[in-house]
């Protein structure tokens, strides 16, 4: 009996279940007669033959499912060598796929199109979006990165509001490893020059230690406090990751030769940096880490249901063809299209050079492209302080 075979790798988000559930439901819907497999922690389940038959989940549980946060069949970073890609299609024979729906961001993708250069078979290969990092090539932006910016926007703005009452200095860590647009996501909220974030530093503009603590004091003196928020994967002046220069020899990469980036090592230096410089001030640097990623209390709903579309139109491509499903923004509305893999597989998408303005600021032009993608701002009454 013929099959589609779903997956998914890389890091979860709040919403990636969403784009699971939405290519369960159109495999169904447009072919009755495939089977819907869902290989277990990626291609590593794959080749282990790990799936689980998901042609007959009830719709019920398969809404609940989407709306839980993680990734639901397990995840990895293994990165197959031409050798693993023969193990792959293999598998991928064994179960009579016709189709292989993979959902991740871009070395995800790279897998597909190594998988779509060695096949000779009639298996389609369809990439399905998925980064908080919003760094996928050909997108607007990506699922799984509105509820993230959401969460970092909650929180500075929450911080603001506590350094708005007890004085001093607090830097965000926020994931993002070759781009910055998770770290300056937070300026769509901003209404006035004295909002947090003061101070945006993203992998895209070179970042000197000095010169971050000239720009802290010129802020904390003007307005009693300062508030940063700083990509984990900002570089140096040489173009070397910061976090990879302070950890030297003890660096870790994953599979795909990534640094390994989480671990707290640039907050505890920059922790330190800002005591050197100002020993009285109160001065707090924490690493949000993992926190933003699959936030359970911070779901955006327009990611939620952009998440299911793309998952739907992924299995509803894998009939027909191969590619990468991207969200599409035509100046009103978004809506899923079908791009050539070697577009997207590989690649990093970085911040426009006009969504910045000198090293440490977003303009206004990056600033109103977070505000159409962000939910309505709290309210804040603000009558004393």
């Amino acid at each position: 009996m013929p099959s589609i075979v779903i997956a998914q790798g890389g890091g979860p988000t709040a919403v990636i279940n969403q784009t699971l559930c939405g290519a369960i439901l159109a495999a169904r819907r447009h072919d009755p007669s495939l089977r819907i497999l869902g290989a277990r922690y990626g291609v590593r389940g794959l080749t282990a033959g790990n799936v689980v038959d998901l042609t007959t989940m009830p719709e019920a549980e398969l809404r609940r499912l989407g709306n839980t946060p993680n990734s639901a069949l397990g995840s990895t970073r293994d990165k197959p060598d031409s050798g693993a890609c023969s193990d792959i299609l293999a598998a991928l024979d064994r179960l009579v796929a016709r189709a292989f729906v993979y959902i991740g961001g871009n070395d995800t993708a790279g897998t597909l199109e190594l998988l779509r250069q060695q096949s000779s078979g009639p298996c389609h290969f369809v990439h399905a979006p998925k980064t908080i990092d919003n760094d996928l090539m050909e997108n607007d932006h990506v699922p799984g990165f509105i509820s993230a910016a959401a969460f970092v926007a909650n929180a500075l703005v929450s911080m603001d509001l506590d350094f708005r009452a007890l004085p001093g200095i607090y830097v965000a860590i926020v994931m993002g490893r070759h781009a910055g647009f998770l770290s300056a996501a937070a300026t769509g909220w901003q209404q006035s020059p004295d909002d947090a974030p003061h101070l945006i530093y993203t992998p895209e503009k070179p970042f000197s230690v000095v010169q971050f603590l000239d720009d802290v004091d010129a802020v904390y003196t003007r307005l009693g406090r300062c508030i940063v928020s700083m990509s984990e994967g900002v570089q140096d002046e040489a173009g070397r990751p910061l976090a990879g220069a302070l950890a030297g020899a003890a660096v870790e990469r994953d599979a795909h030769g990534n640094l390994q980036l989480t671990g707290g090592d640039l907050g505890i230096e920059i922790q330190k940096a800002l005591k050197s410089r100002f020993p009285k001030a109160r001065a707090r640097v924490d690493t949000l880490g993992y926190l933003p990623r699959a936030y359970i209390g911070v779901i955006d709903e327009t990611d939620r249901k952009e998440a299911f579309d793309a998952g739907a139109f992924a299995a509803q491509s894998a009939l027909t063809g191969s590619g990468s499903v991207v969200l599409h923004y035509d100046g009103e509305r978004i809506e899923p299209l079908l791009v050539p893999l070697d577009r997207v597989a590989g690649k990093t998408r970085h911040m426009p050079d006009d969504f910045l303005f000198g090293s440490n600021t977003v303009s206004e032009e990056g600033r109103r492209y977070f505000r159409r993608l962000l939910p309505k701002r709290p309210d804040i009454f603000l009558p004393f302080v």
